[in-house]
């Protein structure tokens, strides 16, 4: 399996606020990874989930914007649907 590291953010550059949600994810994928090799020290391996679950909230509040702003563009102002349905409305 290749190492994903080069196409992962640098540390310098993980502040979660400040990534796209791609680098966001794939951080997230980097970090879970890491932690499932069994291989991080325990000390680490807490800093590591501590900085995922902040890449999770990051990743669930940039999914919920994209849905809302689709929403929106869907509906009117009444919020009936004008165009396709909105995402996950069956």
């Amino acid at each position: 399996m290749a190492d994903d590291s080069s196409t992962a953010p640098s540390n310098s550059t993980l502040e979660p606020a400040n990534l796209s949600f791609e680098d966001a994810l794939r951080a997230l994928e980097t970090i879970v990874r890491r932690l499932e090799s069994g291989d991080v020290p325990l000390d680490e391996s807490i800093s590591l989930y501590a900085q995922g679950e902040e890449l999770r909230k990051r990743c669930t509040e940039r999914l919920a914007s994209a849905e809302a702003r689709i929403a929106k563009l869907t509906t009117d102002a009444s919020g009936a649907v004008t165009g396709a349905q909105p995402f996950g409305a069956e």
